[in-house]
Formats: structure tokens, sequence, C-alpha cells
């Protein structure tokens, strides 16, 4: 008896694990805004270790992957962030979680025109719109707001993040979901799908390190 309800709650758990959405802070989104005036010093992204990271859940499951940074700087000034911007190769996205034909199969789709289109759009850009101090977050140091384009629509998107400046380098993280219907990426958003509904919501994760120039 005992070993049954242990499996029957160890599998409770896993249904409840796999309806939820991906964690992480939800990010604000808004009209597109004007970029940032960049005052200071160039910092460039450093393109071989910076990477962006998403995961997209079903009610059955999860996949998770990368995509590249292919350019990208920041201007600081006294220690700040003042200006900010990078290029992101949707043709280079990856499936982290699958191996073979599947793996194929599934980064084909998801650069399909059900999703990306990389043959009409190769590539995506965050350009920075302003960037405020947090106190009191063990998590967070500012709220980044910027300009995120994904095919043809640009949202301004606000989020927290993890920044540390030093004399040589910058370095930046976030964890935050975005809705990606709101950028027009509708595909199975229906949840009459049942297990083939994939929820709108998408976790990325911005993991950028840049040096002085």
């Amino acid at each position: 008896m005992k070993k049954a309800i242990f499996v029957f709650a160890a599998f409770a758990a896993l249904a409840t694990a796999c309806n939820n959405a991906p964690e992480g802070e939800t990010a604000t989104t808004a009209d597109a805004q004007a970029a940032a005036a960049g005052t200071g010093a160039t910092y460039s992204i450093d393109t071989t270790s910076s990477v962006v990271e998403w995961l997209g859940t079903k009610p059955v499951g999860q996949h998770n992957g990368t995509m590249k940074i292919s350019t990208g700087e920041f201007s600081i000034a006294e220690g700040n962030i003042t200006a900010g911007n990078f290029t992101i190769d949707v043709n280079s996205l990856t499936d982290l979680d699958m191996n073979g034909e599947m793996k194929d199969k599934l980064e084909g789709h998801l650069k399909s025109a059900d999703f990306f289109d990389v043959a009409k759009f190769p590539t995506a850009s965050f350009v920075i719109t302003g960037v405020e101090p947090i106190s009191g977050d063990s998590t967070a140091t500012h709220k980044i707001s910027g300009n995120l384009t994904l095919k043809d629509s640009t949202k301004n998107v606000s989020f927290p993040a993890q920044v540390t400046v030093a004399e040589t380098g910058v370095k930046a993280s976030a964890n935050f979901n975005i809705d990606r219907t709101q950028w027009g990426m509708f595909y199975g958003n229906d949840q009459s799908l049942g297990d083939k509904f994939i929820r709108p919501e998408v976790n990325i994760k911005l993991n950028i390190n840049a040096n002085k120039l």
C-alpha cells in the first residue's frame, strides 16, 4: 500500500510540474520605445561565451535549447549601463533535449513559418531603452527595458537582471518569460488541442559577457 501511495504521489508531482508554465519572472510588455542614448566607454559582447537559452512547455513535456548572439555591445558610464544592443542568430537555434531525427524535426519546425520563419527573418534583436537600479533584491541588481524584435514585430519588454560592471568587462544575466503570441507566434496556442497544446509562455535566459574595447 505504501509503495502504491508513493507511486501515485510521484506521478501527481510529475503531472503538476508538466502542467506549469516555465519558471521565471514574467516580463512586462509594452509598445516599442526610443532607444537609450549611449554615453561612456564601449564594451563589445563576447559572442563565444554569451548565449540565449530558451524553454518551451506543453501539458505532457517540454523542450529547451540555445541560440547564439552574433553581435552586440554595451555603453558604460560611471559603472552603469547607459545603452546597449545585441543581435540573435535565429538560424543557430538548437534543441538540447533530443537527438537524431526527432531533434532535426523539432528544430526545423521551430525555424519554419509556424514559429520564427528564419527564411524571412534570420535574426532577432534587443535594443536597450532603459536601465534602472533595483535595491533589496538578492537575485537582481537592475530592471532592464528594451525593444525585442522577433520576426516582423517589435515590443518593449522589461525584466529583472543581475549586472556586474568592472573596468575591463561586463556580465549580465536574466531569467524571464515572454508571451510568444505578442510577436505573432500563434501555432499550437489553442487549449482545445489537448496534449498537443503548446503554452504561449516561453522562458528566456540571457547570459552575456562583454569586454571593454
